[in-house]
C-alpha cells in the first residue's frame, strides 16, 4: 500500500495485491482508527464511509472477484 499523504487533495494508491481494500489502512495509526470497514473497489475508487480518506487503483492494477 502507497500512502503519499492522507489528506483529501491525495489519496491512497492501491495494487491488485492490497485487495480486500479496508480502512483503518495499516498506515493509519491505531490510537484513532474508527471499526474496520471493507471497501468495494469495483470502480477503481471510493472513499471510506468513516474518515472519508479516498482509496483508488493505482493505473494496471487488477481487481480479481471484487
Amino acid at each position: 500500500m502507497t500512502a503519499a499523504t492522507q489528506n483529501n487533495a491525495s489519496a491512497i494508491e492501491l495494487d491488485g495485491h492490497d485487495l480486500p481494500a479496508y480502512c483503518p489502512n495499516p498506515a493509519m495509526t491505531s490510537w484513532s482508527s474508527h471499526p474496520r470497514v471493507f471497501l468495494d473497489m469495483s470502480h477503481g475508487e471510493t472513499k471510506c464511509p468513516y474518515c472519508g480518506t479516498h482509496y483508488r487503483l493505482k493505473p494496471g492494477a487488477v481487481v480479481h472477484g471484487h
